[in-house]
């Protein structure tokens, strides 16, 4: 059957049993953008538009998700629930507001494609890893256009010891992607990285077509324009299916402290050694973190992006406090004014 290819196993059969009637279809979003929805069901895809309830309640689908959805046109249909997310990969939108924009569901594997040119960089691949873990979903690291590379050997060790128990595999994916065919074969796989990385070439390549349009990066940077410019849900030939995303100039983190202390383990582990419980690593006596640090156990550029991630989620997360304060503030305010005026209180 067309949905188990594309994941319907049977956790998710088991989330649909409750919405099982007549005229009620059990879907997946293969496309959202601009109020614009496409899904999958059955016998083929489908333009889609939510129930007003999903608006009302604040749960829009995204794509990757599984939904509940009921035909109502030879090629359109209306999507009535959402159900449960396995995973979720987030970022923080683009932009002053602190809100969570979702950029795929129910993935289990991200390849974070990273190209050996001029777009390869630790610390950016860092974000990544932080955002992988949060998902709950396994990550991959993908260095795309070896040829191009002088030792790739020496940045797959790089990468390795930043992202310890994550696959890398290099590769040229205007050559091949045969590399990583075994890896997403009846999986979900959702493609991350900056523009011209090679996200697209990798996908048309696990595809087997040119679906998706590609771009040559600039020279003097290595970067390339945004080929893809929403995000797709695409099944793939030998089952499993492929999510390509553009790519990501801004990739503003939206997870918690417990992700980015598992990414960067080695450093939360060495700190349950400091005096204090509640060192800052910055001069206290004691401070293990700083012991390793003057004497190279630690690298010094990576405790600088773990100090800098963990200043970014602090403070969006002091952000969205004050808004959830003012608004818990509001109602409370709301309900005395409520019980004031009742009849039974004016006595």
């Amino acid at each position: 059957m067309f949905l188990e290819q594309l994941g319907a196993d049977a956790r998710v059969r088991e989330l649909f049993r409750p919405h099982e009637a007549a005229e009620l279809e059990l879907g997946r979003v293969s496309f959202a953008a601009h109020e614009q929805y496409r899904v999958y069901l059955e016998h083929g895809e489908y333009e889609a538009a939510p129930a007003g309830r999903l608006r009302w309640e604040d749960v829009l689908p995204a794509v990757g998700d599984w939904v509940v959805a009921r035909p109502v046109g030879p090629e359109l249909a209306r999507m009535e629930a959402v159900l449960p997310r396995r995973t979720q990969f987030s970022r923080r939108a683009a932009g002053a507001a602190q809100h969570e924009q979702v950029i795929a569901t129910n993935v289990d594997l991200a390849l974070v494609v990273c190209g050996l040119d001029g777009d390869f960089n630790l610390r950016r691949l860092e974000r990544y890893l932080v955002l992988g873990r949060e998902s709950g979903g396994a990550t991959a690291v993908i260095l795309n256009k070896a040829d191009l590379c002088e030792d790739t050997a020496a940045r797959m060790d790089a990468v390795a010891r930043i992202a310890p128990g994550a696959p890398v595999v290099p590769l040229s994916a205007a050559q091949s992607v045969d590399p990583l065919r075994e890896l997403v074969r009846g999986r979900t796989v959702v493609l991350l990285g900056s523009s011209g990385a090679g996200k697209s070439t990798i996908a048309n390549g696990l595809l087997g077509d040119e679906r998706l349009a590609t771009n040559a990066v600039r020279a003097s940077d290595s970067r390339g324009r945004h080929t893809t410019t929403s995000r797709m849900l695409m099944p793939l030939p030998e089952g499993g299916a492929i999510i390509d995303t553009p790519g990501m100039r801004e990739l503003q983190l939206w997870a918690g402290e417990d992700s980015l202390d598992e990414v960067f383990s080695e450093i939360t582990a060495l700190a349950e050694g400091c005096r204090f419980s509640d060192c800052t690593h910055t001069g206290e006596p004691g401070c293990a973190v700083a012991q390793a640090l003057a004497c190279g156990q630690i690298d010094a550029s990576r405790w600088n992006s773990f100090r800098k991630l963990g200043a970014e989620l602090r403070h969006r997360q002091a952000a969205q406090d004050v808004p959830a304060s003012l608004a818990e503030r509001r109602k409370w305010k709301a309900i005395r004014k409520t019980i004031r005026s009742h009849p039974k209180c004016r006595h």
